[in-house]
């Protein structure tokens, strides 16, 4: 029997963009929250991810560099219904700059694509 876990396609600041649920494809698939930080860049917490993924990859951390700033991806699974619970941290009063919103966006849609 496949999981129905919390999916969030981008969250950003301790924000999810975009909260649903989803059913796993596959009976071995299991919840996950992604997180990207980047440590070199002062104020910003990075992206956070969740949705259904394959066991490979999970509760292990990696580290790389992108556009010259360094980040660290750490992906966490469980294997329960909704186990990845969507958790909400950060500043609401958080405000981005049109440049700056723009970047997070980009650096997402490259995050994302890491993912997988």
């Amino acid at each position: 029997v496949s999981l129905t876990c919390n999916k969030c396609t981008v969250g950003l600041f301790g924000f999810c963009v975009d909260s649903s649920e989803t059913s796993c494809t596959t009976n071995t698939s299991v919840c996950y929250t992604g997180k990207a930080s980047f440590p070199s860049i002062s104020g910003f917490s990075g992206f956070s991810q969740q949705g259904c993924r394959e066991p490979s990859g999970c509760n292990a951390t990696t580290n790389g560099t992108i556009l010259g700033a360094t980040y660290q991806v750490e992906i966490q699974c469980c294997n329960s219904d909704k186990c990845n619970p969507v958790t909400l941290s950060g500043a609401p009063s958080t405000k981005l700059s049109l440049t700056a919103a723009i970047g997070a966006a980009v650096l997402a849609s490259v995050w994302g694509s890491m993912l997988y």
